[in-house]
């Protein structure tokens, strides 16, 4: 079911991918989208060269989890990351052309009824989320990561932009997040085992003041990537399971594995602006717990929004194609 629900949300990508030449694929590349209004926006791509990895993390690793393990081997095609984690000025963009803030109610199940006669090939199919009663900034600057969406928000924008660019955007998978984390290293942070480097390259407990901050303020890692520790934690594609490991182990060398089946919550990983050093190891994981929803005063839980929660977010991933 899971590797179903995969190929329907992205395409079969695995002949495509196995087929590119690593060596003749752009390096990078800018995204520029516009709204239904003119408005453009741009975010930046980055290669993740093919390889493989030890996903996991090694008995004796300070602050290592017990679902960190054991250490198996993963192999990965190429594919693009993104520089940042979503903008909160993108993910706005997203939210005003499928759900208009000014929308109410009844207009909102009224798009979603007239969702189900839409091309597929159209934008407007797209079902996005329900209006939002605040603030959706949270008081933070457009160029803060968007925060406080369900991981069900944060797969819909893929799809969004996926229609608006025609390239197969997705939420990275654990593995692949794990890789581009640690850009090529063994280390515990990527950049090395010594923790006390960390300050340059994260938003974390002891130097946030306590709130999330505007994205690429800190040093990218070996591969450009920034924030990939601290300010916020990030959607992946996987469900969570702490024996996932175990699992995948058994199967191991795994290519392009994207985690359990089946599952009830998914994880989140990176570490946030509230985070301990422990945290932001590249192998530390974390899920969606059940006081992430609190707030929400809704029953059932709403399955857009996990209001006032500003330290969860996402980057999107793309598979070459």
């Amino acid at each position: 079911m899971r590797a179903a629900a995969l190929a329907i949300c992205l395409g079969t990508m695995t002949a495509a991918r196995a087929s590119a030449s690593q060596n003749e694929l752009p390096k990078g590349y800018i995204e520029t989208i516009t709204t239904k209004d003119g408005e453009k926006f741009s975010f930046e791509m980055v290669l993740i060269p093919g390889g493989s990895f030890l996903m996991g993390s090694p008995i004796g690793e300070a602050g290592r989890g017990n679902d960190e393990g054991p250490q198996h081997t993963i192999r990965l095609d190429p594919f693009y990351l993104c520089k940042t984690e979503t903008t909160i000025e993108l993910f706005m963009a997203y939210y005003q052309e499928t759900v208009s803030a000014k929308e109410d109610f009844i207009e909102v199940q009224q798009a979603k009824k007239n969702t189900e006669k839409a091309s597929k090939n159209d934008v407007d199919a797209i079902t996005g989320p329900t209006p939002v009663y605040g603030d959706m900034t949270m008081g933070y600057s457009k160029k803060n990561p968007a925060i406080g969406m369900t991981w069900h928000n944060a797969s819909t924008f893929c799809r969004w932009l996926s229609k608006k660019t025609g390239k197969k955007y997705h939420l990275p998978t654990e593995a692949e997040w794990e890789y581009a984390c640690r850009a090529g290293t063994t280390y515990a942070f990527g950049f090395g085992d010594d923790f006390t480097q960390i300050e340059d390259r994260a938003w974390y407990k002891a130097n946030s003041d306590t709130e999330p901050h505007e994205v690429a303020k800190k040093k990218p890692n070996a591969w450009g990537l920034y924030d990939m520790f601290g300010n916020v934690r990030e959607w992946v594609y996987d469900f969570y399971s702490p024996a996932a490991y175990e699992e995948s182990a058994k199967a191991s060398p795994s290519l392009n594995p994207t985690g359990p089946n089946i599952g009830k919550v998914h994880v989140a990983r990176g570490g946030d602006y509230r985070s301990s050093v422990e945290e932001l190891r590249c192998a530390a994981r974390a899920f969606e717990e059940t006081w992430w929803r609190m707030k929400d005063p809704q029953l059932p839980k709403s399955k857009w929004w996990l209001p006032e929660m500003d330290f969860i977010g996402f980057r999107v991933a793309r598979f070459i194609n």
